[in-house]
């Protein structure tokens, strides 16, 4: 291994291993923090077996690690849909997802044969694919603007990149491909990690990506760095502005009931209130403490629906009806956002409300 390469993979190594340390002391009861974390250490894990030394053979005692790293795609896609979505919860079935990819990529190193190391590599591929397609598909969505531009930067280049790695390894197997090769996923690999630290790491005006426990209150010092009047104006100015234009969501949605229509989108939205996409995004977050778009309507679907099933003159009416006029459009979506709400089946909260006169649907 040339210098350069044990250089590069080193400071990886390094700069991996603090940010796990960093994200379990001081966010470990964030899930995405705690995948962040697990992702990182097999990154690490990665770096390390994988280094042109080691290619002729791996010692016993850095076996672990490769096991570690088999599992690594599987970590990823757990990283993004924690990450990305705010009613993502860890299961038992994840972890026999990651226990039957290191299993299968175990069964392929020990058969060793082409067709084995790339039948395992394409597992990877496909767990990085859905990765990035979950990143992807809920952008729209997202009303977090720091993490809306940031599931291109981070999660998409991750994926993209370990698929090079995967790639080169199909085409050049055990160090095959020989120093300048090694040397550039090193340090395409060192290149990746500061990414992925800086994005998770960094500081806004919100606070970090991931959230690192309870920062204290900094009210005091911002208002020292202007003049107070012009931060007392500026913030009437907002405030009013706001205020117009919450006035104006709130008559869309409560008097015109704009939920209901299907296909809502948040374009089709700011193009009513006569505003921008990004905008209105910040307004629904900021200022309703909304993450997502469809959970901001499901809102007013949810308590339409309530109202309806509690209202003994709709009683006759079929709850799929009302779940359909209130905007959901299948059952599926509907039944699960309703229970989630109520913690009731829509029938079991139809009984309850109306006195048990209703026979069981």
């Amino acid at each position: 291994m040339s210098i350069t390469e044990a250089a590069l993979r080193g400071g990886a190594i390094s700069v991996l291993v603090l940010l796990a340390v960093l994200l379990l002391r001081d966010a470990r009861r964030v899930p995405a923090a705690r995948f962040a974390a697990l992702f990182a250490f097999g990154v690490a894990c990665y770096a390390v077996v994988s280094a042109s030394e080691l290619a002729s053979g791996l010692p016993i005692w850095l076996r672990p690690l490769r096991v570690v790293a088999m599992g690594n795609p599987v970590v990823f896609c757990l990283f993004a849909a924690a990450l990305f979505d705010d009613d993502f919860k860890p299961s038992w079935w994840h972890a026999l997802a990651w226990l039957a990819v290191v299993a299968t990529g175990a069964a392929c190193f020990w058969i060793g044969t082409p067709p084995a190391r790339i039948a395992f590599s394409t597992i990877g591929l496909a767990c990085n694919a859905v990765g990035a397609w979950y990143a992807l598909a809920g952008r729209s969505l997202d009303l977090v603007e720091e993490r809306r531009r940031l599931r291109a930067v981070l999660v998409v280049v991750i994926a993209f990149y370990a698929t090079a790695i995967i790639t080169s390894e199909m085409l050049f197997p055990r160090g095959s491909g020989g120093p300048a090769l090694a040397a550039a996923i090193s340090a395409g690999v060192l290149a990746i990690v500061m990414v992925f630290a800086l994005v998770l790491l960094s500081v806004n005006r919100e606070g970090s990506l991931i959230p690192f426990g309870q920062s204290e209150p900094q009210p005091l010092a911002a208002a020292r760095r202007k003049p107070a009047v012009a931060a007392s104006f500026a913030e009437r100015s907002e405030g009013g502005e706001d205020a117009r234009l919450l006035a104006a969501l709130r008559a869309l949605m409560d008097h015109d009931k704009v939920y209901r229509e299907e296909g809502l989108s948040i374009g089709g939205l700011a193009a009513r209130l006569d505003m921008t996409e990004h905008a209105l995004r910040r307004l629904i977050n900021q200022r309703l403490g909304h993450r997502n778009f469809n959970a901001f309507l499901n809102g007013y679907r949810l308590d339409e629906v309530v109202a309806a099933l509690a209202d003994p003159a709709q009683e006759a009416v079929p709850i799929l009806t009302i779940a359909l006029d209130a905007g959901f459009q299948s059952i599926g979506p509907f039944n699960r956002a309703f229970k989630s709400k109520t913690g009731m089946t829509p029938s079991e909260f139809r009984r309850e409300q109306l006195g048990g006169r209703l026979a069981a649907e």
